[in-house]
This record gives structure tokens, sequence and C-alpha cells, in this order.
């Protein structure tokens, strides 16, 4: 088994496998008589047919123990998936490179500072929401359309371990 660091979320490290949505560092203008300022267009909606619709729900996740053995991560063929938290709570994001199935030695995990959400890109492998506090939740922004849009897969020999994050 194989332990986990967990990183820091930042738009270099996370690039790989989609956009960390986030106004620190990212260019605005103003809008409505110079009231507002726009983070124009930090992540972008994947979707993959012309039936296909970018959708907005809400996810409202609950914590599990840890440290937490992580024995399968799915992925979304047909378009992109990002969380946006909405209580300004850390959590944390396991992901793998798009591929066939999950590559061993390429799983990482980040940690959010709880004001960035991410988007995964299209076939990234990652697990499901992993909030820090007991309940949270999430702002989802996905696709919905004709066909399958999630596969899973279980690690046989290879599991991985994610312990209790630091403060």
């Amino acid at each position: 088994m194989r332990t986990l660091i967990i990183e820091p979320l930042s738009k270099a490290a996370f690039a790989p496998f989609g956009e960390v949505i986030e106004t620190d560092d990212s260019a605005f203008f103003m809008i409505n008589n110079g009231s507002t300022q726009r983070y124009h267009q930090l992540a972008t909606v994947q979707t993959n047919t012309p039936d296909d619709q970018a959708i907005i729900s809400i996810f409202r996740a609950e914590a599990l123990p840890m440290p937490l053995t992580i024995r399968m991560l799915e992925r979304h063929p047909q378009g992109s998936q990002a969380f946006v938290p909405l209580l300004g709570n850390p959590f944390l994001i396991v992901v793998a490179p798009p591929g066939d199935v999950p590559v061993s030695g390429s799983v990482r995990a980040f940690r959010s500072n709880g004001r960035q959400g991410i988007n995964y890109h299209r076939g990234v492998w990652h697990h499901p929401v992993l909030t820090i506090e007991k309940r949270d939740d999430f702002l989802v922004v996905d696709r919905s359309g004709p066909g399958p849009n999630c596969d899973e897969h279980f690690f046989e020999a290879h599991e991985y371990l994610l312990l209790a994050p630091h403060p």
C-alpha cells in the first residue's frame, strides 16, 4: 500500500488534471459600472456531443473516516466536472491522469484551501468528493446527456492510503 502525500492545491500542480477555480493570482476586469470584479472563464465546461448540456447541482457530502484507503477512482469520459466549495471549507482531491485505467504510482492528492474549486478535465480519474468537515456543500458543474458518463476502476493490487490532513 502506498501512502499519498497531500499537496497544497495550485494551478501549476493541478494542470495535468484540470483547472483550479480561484481568484488569487487570476486576471479580472471591472463590470457593473466599476463595482464588480469579473474573474472571467476560470474553467471551461467540457461536453462530448451536441445533445449534452452543462448543468449546475449542489452535492452535500459527508466526511469519510480517516485514514482512508483509496480502493476506487472514477472518471467522466463524456464531460468535465467542477466542484466549488460553498461553505469555505478546505477539501481533499485525489486524482490520476486520463487513460484506460489509473496508472500505478500516478495517483496524487491535493488539499484545497476552501477558497479554491477544481474542474476535472474529461476522462481524468478522481475519487468522489472528499470533504474534511463532517458535512459540506459543493456547487457542481458537469454534463448531462445521452450515454453513460461514469466509469469506475477498483484497485486490485495497488491501494492508496490517504492520511488525515493537517490543519
